[in-house]
């Protein structure tokens, strides 16, 4: 017999939910077969058969929550696949019902079901062409046009139609939502977060993309984007305000002389913050190549726990949802968070007169237990410096 357990699941994560189990009691599976989806509070990830055999015992059901090492089923090497039991008529056993498609991820198959769409006819856009909540949605989408409007066709709705309409949905908290809650209750409790204000004229960078866009692209096979400018720009900052890239350890400061910038992205089931490791050591093509590896992992749901593992400082960029001023709440042990946001034509008086130039609001939160006020404004301030003459970035 052996023992499918609870793999390590990476630094800080001992515990996850089972989501969802892709093969049953008295199933045959070989090496390498995905057996379980488990949900943690940074990934969803697949425990495999390392050899093969027959299921002969689940332990948890979907739902459970298990911490690492804890046995999750039980395979025999020995067995062979069990003959399906006859019904009690005598005729053909009973149908077997299907095995979870695991080219779809659960979310996907969840809203597939919930709509009676064929997972079989969907063209997946995520890893190895796996299926993904958006392409669902995108194949329902065209039924729901089709639809005729109820404003249209039907008569009004009568009181008793409207009451009927008013109902609840309960469900449980996702293991990586309800860490974001704790987490974000947990940085405001257990820090001292301010949030200081600036504002930056975009004018330099945007004619500077400008003008590189096509040769940039050609060269390196990427666009030039916003965020590396701003990686860059920060890395300067925090080498001539290094508490900013420093944590807390009991009555200690831990300061760090490596650059590990975290990447806030928006994600389906919640927020994940990847790392670009070393991120001083990178060029502007490899930082673009970077960011956007991990936007379409994060979409596609095959970000690992190694990508999102520690990181010294955190850029968050709310502009890309429109958002024009927000204050960013630390991501712990970190100290310090950027948040930038819209780029918006602004107003601005430049030389005596009134000119029009795209300007945007950057936020930094920080942790005054370490971080003074006058640190943390000039930080800033250095940020958008180098924003302001991009040229200085290369210099810096």
């Amino acid at each position: 017999m052996t023992n499918i357990v609870v793999p390590e699941l990476g630094e800080s994560v001992v515990e996850a939910r089972v989501a969802r189990w892709l093969k049953k009691e008295g199933e045959r599976v070989d090496v390498g077969d995905p057996i379980v989806e488990l949900e943690t509070e940074k990934i969803d990830l697949e425990v495999n058969a390392v050899r093969g055999g027959v299921i002969t015992s689940i332990k948890h059901k979907e739902g459970d929550d298990v911490k690492i090492g804890e046995v999750l089923a039980v395979m025999d090497e020995t067995a062979s696949t069990p003959a399906a039991k006859p019904s009690g008529n005598g005729s053909e056993p009973s149908p077997q019902p299907p095995a979870q498609d695991t080219r779809a991820t659960p979310t996907a198959r969840n809203v597939a079901k919930d709509h009676d769409v064929n997972l079989a006819s969907i063209q997946g856009s995520g890893a190895a062409g796996r299926v993904m909540k958006q392409d669902v949605q995108k194949a329902i989408e065209p039924q729901v046009t089709k639809a005729p409007s109820p404003a249209l066709s039907a008569p009004p709705a009568r009181p008793a139609a409207i009451a009927a309409e008013r109902r609840e949905e309960r469900h449980r908290m996702s293991k990586r939502r309800a860490t974001i809650a704790r987490r974000l209750v947990e940085a405001q409790h257990n820090a001292a977060m301010l949030t200081t204000f600036n504002e930056v004229d975009m004018t330099a960078v945007m004619a500077l993309r400008e003008r590189r866009k096509e040769a940039f692209k050609q060269q390196h096979g990427v666009s030039l984007g916003i965020a590396s400018f701003f990686v860059k720009a920060s890395i300067a900052a925090l080498r001539a305000f290094p508490l900013l890239n420093a944590e807390i350890q009991g009555d200690e400061i831990l300061t760090k002389h490596y650059y590990d910038i975290g990447l806030a992205v928006g994600a389906q089931g919640g927020l994940v913050v990847p790392v670009l490791r070393n991120a001083d050591q990178m060029s502007f093509a490899e930082l673009e190549h970077a960011i956007r590896d991990f936007a379409k992992r994060a979409a596609d749901g095959t970000l690992t726990l190694q990508d999102l593992a520690g990181g010294t400082f955190t850029i968050t960029n709310g502009g890309v949802f429109g958002s024009l001023m927000s204050t960013p709440i630390l991501n712990p042990p970190q100290v310090g968070i950027l948040g930038l946001h819209k780029i918006q034509d602004r107003a601005v008086a430049l030389n005596g007169q009134v000119v029009v130039r795209p300007m945007m609001y950057l936020a930094l939160s920080y942790d005054h237990r370490i971080v003074d006020g006058r640190e943390a404004v000039q930080f800033l301030v250095m940020v958008k410096e180098y924003i302001e003459d991009p040229a200085s970035i290369i210099l810096a």
